[in-house]
């Protein structure tokens, strides 16, 4: 790229999201940890990434899967100890594969120092590094309710009084009123910055400033997210972070900002700087929600879907950049959720996503095993579910007789965080060579013919279309700095777009569906071809055909 060093670095970068539970186990206790990792990253230098995004490491009594942390400033003793941190961070670098970690600061685990101390008394020194609040009626402060069910108040006995947690009850939410607060949580970023990681990812950092304007009012869908979400003084509180600690270092930050707006996302990540890189925004994953939110089966409208991605490369275009992904670990996996995971369709729907998403403008995010087409799992039973928000609402909705146990069921096979947490599929051998003991969660019974082994010998794998995607990115400019038209905002099968930049013009094409429908905007000379997921010379497009070439 001619330009490309006038770039920062991270709108360069191709992202891999690590959960570290189940990437890979190294010592045979059936959960993954640090030093598996670092035996994998040879994987990924293959793969080509640039950044991994880990997922919490820091000791956790795992109410919520590492998201409640009772030390930031120790490991989990299963994923095993600083000096694995180390040597992961090392070699890393070594192989120029830079770490990033997982900011979590909206709440602690209720077993952190700080909150054992806030809880022992009212005139303790640390009692307002958390939100008390007195009982109302005999019951709690307010009615809100938290993410993960139930009330989102917890009466706590030594004082007699509520504390907030937006999810779990073991997850207390943090005071950022609280300056000292505040910069307890920029010492703890400054340690980890200087023992040389190279950002964050900051978990529902939109909820960090409460609106208590609205502490009476009862909320919309019953859920606190409508007076947490984008608060009064959020954008004080990251521009204050950004001065104190981030603007100091060369680092990636990405913020998680569900129900953010384009106008928000500009605040957050405009172009100017001031607060962060960039953020995930959650319209395109919550396409189809209903009556119980994201607890349905309900396919996506592909119409809805170019909307909703098209607002956000066009509108945000010089602004602020955008953040490319369709999978994580709260999300189910993108070839089940937005493709075709049938054993005929799942490779090519899945190279079809990887192309539409890659060759748009912003940071693309792999989530570990997308470029394997790894699917839902499916499992039959809800005993095979380990997610306390889907545990939680499965016995909310089934318990209040809105939704048969069948049916919901159903609705967790194809939503639940689950989905994207069963142990990476690394060969057909045991445990998927995941582990040489129990996994903690069960695999993926398709682990025999969807594996890393036998993609990595296939040059027509997955694997190795998203090795060549990670490629022209880092071949053709116009691909980071182009500018996008969609071609076919009506079409119910096709998502047609183009990207332009200096007068050249690149032409992506994917058929989401499983029928061969005409195609009007497809050129068939194959010396304009960047890239393709199957031949087909006729001005068709195949099922699940996906193809980018030079206009």
């Amino acid at each position: 790229m001619t330009e490309s060093k006038s770039l920062p670095w991270w709108k360069e970068a191709v992202v891999y999201q690590i959960y570290p539970r189940s990437f890979q186990d190294s010592d045979g206790d059936g959960v993954g940890d640090l030093k598996g990792i670092t035996d994998r990253l040879d994987y990924l230098k293959e793969l080509g990434i640039d950044v991994i995004w880990l997922s919490p490491v820091y000791r956790s009594p795992n109410a919520d899967n590492g998201y409640d942390i009772s030390d930031y400033r120790a490991i989990q003793e299963e994923f095993g100890g600083m000096e694995d941190f180390d040597r992961l961070l090392e070699k890393a670098h070594g192989l120029g594969i830079r770490i990033m970690m997982d900011l979590v600061v909206n709440h602690t685990s209720d077993e952190h120092f700080w909150f054992a101390e806030s809880r022992k008394g009212k005139d303790n020194p640390y009692r307002d590094y958390y939100i008390w609040r007195e009982g109302r009626a005999g019951g709690p402060p307010n009615d809100w309710k938290a993410s993960f069910g139930g009330s989102a108040w917890e009466y706590d006995e030594i004082t007699g009084m509520y504390y907030l947690h937006s999810f779990h009850k073991k997850q207390p939410d943090l005071n950022w009123e609280n300056e000292a607060v505040r910069h307890a949580v920029y010492d703890m970023m400054r340690w980890w910055f200087d023992k040389g990681i190279d950002g964050f990812r900051m978990d529902v950092i939109s909820m960090i400033s409460k609106d208590w304007r609205y502490f009476d009012r009862h909320p919309k869908d019953g859920s606190l997210w409508e007076f947490s979400v984008n608060g009064p003084r959020v954008h004080e509180f990251l521009q204050e972070m950004n001065k104190e600690v981030l603007s100091r270092y060369d680092c990636i930050t990405v913020g998680e900002t569900a129900g953010v707006t384009i106008e928000e996302a500009k605040r957050y990540a405009g172009e100017t700087g001031g607060e962060l890189n960039m953020v995930f925004q959650f319209e395109h994953v919550c396409l189809g929600d209903g009556r119980f939110g994201k607890w349905n089966d309900t396919p996506v409208d592909l119409r809805e879907f170019k909307a909703v991605m098209g607002k956000w490369q066009t509108l945000l275009a010089g602004k602020a950049w955008n953040s490319l992904y369709l999978g994580n670990h709260d999300q189910p996996r993108s070839v089940s959720r937005f493709g075709d995971d049938r054993p005929e369709y799942r490779e090519l729907s899945a190279k079809m996503l990887a192309l539409c998403l890659h060759f748009m403008q912003g940071t693309p995010y792999i989530y570990q095993g997308e470029e394997l087409g790894m699917t839902n799992p499916y499992f039959e039973r809800l005993e095979d579910y380990r997610d306390v928000e889907s545990l939680n609402a499965y016995r909310e909705l089934t318990e209040a007789g809105l939704v048969d146990g069948k049916d919901m069921l159903r609705y967790i096979g194809q939503k639940s965080r689950d989905n994207a947490r069963t142990p990476m599929q690394w060969d057909a051998g045991e445990n998927a060579g995941f582990t040489g003991g129990t996994p903690w969660i069960g695999l993926n019974p398709n682990y025999g013919q969807v594996n890393a082994e036998v993609q990595r010998r296939d040059p027509d794998s997955v694997f190795h279309f998203y090795r060549k995607l990670i490629r022209l990115r880092k071949e053709h400019e116009i691909i980071i700095r182009g500018s996008f038209r969609d071609l076919s905002p009506e079409d119910e099968s096709v998502y047609a777009y183009e990207r332009e930049y200096r007068g050249k013009r690149v032409r992506v094409l994917c058929n989401f569906t499983d029928r061969t429908v005409p195609c009007e905007w497809k050129l068939l000379d194959s010396e304009r071809l960047l890239i393709q997921n199957r031949e087909n010379t006729e001005k068709t497009l195949l099922p699940y055909e996906a193809l980018a070439f030079w206009v």
